[in-house]
């Protein structure tokens, strides 16, 4: 394996353990937690770009999905069940999303992390909403409307995610140059040249 190999092994492994530790960080809110996790997910994705905060989400979900509590209510395979199991879907597009639209971005200022992390946002609570709704009344026997699956899973938590956003723009407007640097290292090639 190469330095460039182990390098980006390395960065998709960080986040993954960012978010995981952004799980505990959290609010109670009935169903669904407010937790600082959304903040790794958007500097994943503008930090690594799309394909690598893409991974960086889907090892996250992949370990805890595997057994290890790095989720707020533990893990397992059982997890698939619990209602905010949609927003951990979310987290992994969400990511693949603000990288898509920062990449396309020559020399990103913090208003285009800002709109790509609310785009972002916007992946995340569009799997994660009708995901709480699914479970709390099909498989959970909870029978819930839609206003009030809205008001639990989208309203209380979007201030503080829209926050979260800005937060996380402003960060990554200072990050971008180094983590860029990094994702565009091209591994050392040695040219043997054949003897005359």
């Amino acid at each position: 394996m190469n330095k460039n190999s182990t390098i980006v092994l390395a960065t998709i492994s960080l986040f993954a353990a960012l978010t995981a530790i952004g799980a505990f960080i959290k609010i109670p809110l009935p169903y669904v937690p407010f937790t600082l996790q959304i903040l790794f997910v958007f500097l994943a994705g503008s930090l690594l770009g799309s394909k690598r905060g893409f991974q960086s989400q889907l090892t996250y979900v992949a370990i805890g999905l595997a057994g290890l509590p790095v989720f707020t209510q533990g893990g397992g395979l059982g997890y698939f069940l619990q209602p905010t199991f949609g927003y951990l879907l979310g987290y992994i597009g969400g990511a693949f999303v603000v990288g898509l639209i920062v990449e396309r971005v020559a020399n990103p200022k913090a208003h285009h992390f800002i709109l790509a992390n609310l785009a972002g946002l916007f992946v995340v609570y569009l799997m994660g909403v009708p995901y709480l709704y699914m479970a709390l009344n099909f498989w959970m026997d909870i029978p819930t409307s839609w206003a009030h699956v809205i008001m639990v899973g989208f309203v209380y938590a979007i201030a503080g995610d829209v926050l979260i956003s800005v937060i996380a723009g402003v960060l990554a407007t200072r990050l971008y140059k180094v983590f860029h640097k990094v994702r565009n290292e091209q591994p050392v090639r040695v040219q043997v040249k054949k003897a005359v």
